[in-house]
């Protein structure tokens, strides 16, 4: 068997759903063969994106709502160095993303034949691990490895270099066991020196609070830590990664936390006696960014099965590695069942909670003829009560999805976080679309970030896919805009769009259903409609430009430091630090 027909049999083998792949992604001799052998199985559907940052973003948005990996194969041109920012996206927030660089020309340091790169010393900083194979024997090993190490462990992106050597020998086929990996291994259970010293500290704190991220759901942590938090009465606070790992009506859920979080749950932060971190990165955008001055009065506990991310940022007082559902279990099933936390304590930091929370709550204020986000946003949680995948751009509507849409289940809230990449939410929405075609998955995107990546339109279109687009168009890059009003004296540059394209009739164009919404009173029947219309439908809702996202951390400040309006800083002010 060739070493190309090895590399779809192992795909196959490993039930691999869909390749997402640019136009002539294969080479001639890969298309036959596909045609011939595997256009009919069960498996490997090809997914053909409009490019190839677009099929990264597509894969990526596939791992994320179903906690498999998403697959992309290439060729050793251009359209692997493509690839790369959807890398780093997926790697920064965890998704398990492997792409497959296919050669079809060959040299001895793979450098010094037209349109061939070292894809593996380009990708060494933004993959988890990748592989050159130069040997066909080494092929089906190789890319089950891959698979195996992009979903285990903290999850990340894997590239596999496969050279023309390795497609075109002959070999017989084999399918190896991956269950030891030489020098890799994952920390399942804690050492219980390390869980001992985590429970004296939650059974003599008086204002605790768990620090939520992604891990959480990565994990699939949600009902361990349910029951953790509630037998011993502790908050739980989220960070924008980890929304929809804790029901947002559980009696302990405290909102989410950061620049843009609430005031009271970054307020019970900062003065809590003990974070129980679980799966987050301490990253500035969720501690706002003054390390040293963090929850200045606590203790704290890092649970992570990366130990490389603790005490990175924040300095921590007991490190615990280990799966996050694993460790949340042994830390329940090791505090002893007569312990109950001082009722008249707990009750008193609930209640100083509420006091912040009465003092800057989150609501909706529609005012005036102009749609605010806010309100469109509010109005997509009520309308599918919290149950859509909602996949998101960058901006301003990403930060008011966070906080007016109501996550219930995990794996429904995708976004980009660690890289912030404009672009990333549509092509992530078709691949969210494929991997749970039965639920509802909504791309909010910003008129900004959708330019960059609407050429998709043509994959979601002949897929047939039953998708649906929110197009936030304030005619800004708005989150650019609100930081020079903000901040820079209203000193506007490069944050207006002057030459705005008609979104409706592109989408059209593309095959698409589509329509414009412009005001409040029409807004509800109006994204009524578009739901109950199948297929891809662009709803493009015109909202007010001059809206801006609040509650806002200082930038530089700490998290009891937080904006509730422009009017909270003086307009001529100095300019911030943002060193």
């Amino acid at each position: 068997m060739k070493g190309l027909e090895i590399f779809f049999k192992t795909l196959e083998k490993e039930k691999v759903e869909f390749l997402f792949s640019p136009p002539n992604s294969f080479g001639r001799s890969a298309e036959e063969l596909f045609e011939k052998k595997f256009s009919k199985s069960n498996y490997l559907k090809r997914i053909v994106s409009g490019t190839e940052q677009g099929a990264s973003h597509m894969a990526d948005g596939y791992a994320r709502v179903t906690g498999k990996p998403g697959i992309v194969v290439c060729d050793s041109d251009t359209s692997a160095t493509n690839t790369i920012t959807g890398l780093q996206t997926a790697n920064m927030d965890s998704a398990s993303l492997v792409v497959f660089v296919c050669h079809f020309s060959e040299d001895k340091d793979l450098t010094n034949i037209f349109e061939t790169i070292d894809h593996v010393g380009i990708s060494r900083s933004c993959t988890k691990h990748n592989f050159l194979v130069k040997k066909i024997d080494d092929l089906s090993r190789t890319i089950r490895e891959a698979l195996h190490l992009s979903v285990t462990g903290r999850p990340g992106t894997v590239l596999v270099d496969v050279s023309k050597e390795a497609l075109d020998d002959t070999a017989n086929f084999k399918f190896p066991s991956v269950d030891n990996i030489s020098g890799y291994k994952v920390p399942n259970l804690a050492p219980k020196k390390d869980i001992q010293k985590a429970i004296k500290l939650i059974m003599n704190a008086k204002r605790p609070i768990v620090f939520g991220g992604g891990g959480i759901v990565i994990s699939e942590a949600t009902k361990a830590l349910q029951r953790f938090a509630n037998r011993l009465k502790i908050p739980v606070t989220l960070t924008l990664m980890g929304l929809g790992g804790y029901p947002p009506d559980d009696p302990m859920r405290v909102s989410w936390i950061g620049m843009h979080g609430s005031y009271f749950a970054n307020m019970a932060v900062h003065n809590s006696d003990l974070v129980i971190c679980i799966g987050a990165r301490f990253d500035d955008r969720s501690t706002g960014g003054v390390f040293d001055k963090f929850a200045p009065n606590a203790k704290v506990i890092h649970i992570d099965i990366d130990p490389s991310t603790i005490n990175k940022n924040i300095k921590v007082h007991c490190p615990v590695v280990g799966d996050a559902k694993s460790v949340i279990t042994q830390l329940d099933e090791s505090i002893p069942l007569s312990f109950k936390p001082d009722k008249a304590e707990r009750d008193e930091w609930f209640a100083q909670i509420k006091e912040w929370e009465s003092a800057h709550p989150t609501v909706v204020n529609q005012k005036g003829k102009a749609i605010k986000t806010s309100y469109a946003i509010d109005t997509l949680s009520r309308i599918t009560r919290g149950r859509a995948v909602v996949v998101t751009d960058v901006g301003q509507h990403q930060m008011w999805v966070a906080q007016y849409y109501q996550f219930e289940n995990p794996r429904n809230q995708i976004t980009s976080g660690g890289l912030g990449t404009m672009g990333f939410g549509f092509p992530a929405a078709i691949g969210a679309k494929l991997g749970r075609p039965k639920d509802m998955v909504l791309a909010v995107c910003g008129d900004g970030s959708f330019q960059m990546n609407m050429q998709e339109f043509s994959t979601a279109v002949e897929n047939n896919l039953d998708l649906k687009i929110i197009l936030i168009n304030n005619g800004h890059h708005g989150m650019v805009r609100q930081w020079q009003t903000l901040f820079f004296n209203k000193n506007y540059s490069c944050c207006k769009f002057d030459l705005n394209p008609d979104y409706v009739k592109i989408a059209k164009s593309y095959g698409a259903k589509s329509f414009k919404i412009d005001s409040p009173k029409h807004l509800e029947a109006s994204i009524k409609e578009g739901f109950s219309t199948k297929g891809v439908v662009l709803m493009e809702i015109v909202v007010d430009y001059t809206e801006m996202v609040y509650p806002m951390l200082t930038p530089g400040g700490t998290m009891d430091n937080m904006l509730f309006g422009p009017d909270d800083i003086v307009p001529a002010g100095p300019v911030p630090d943002l060193s």
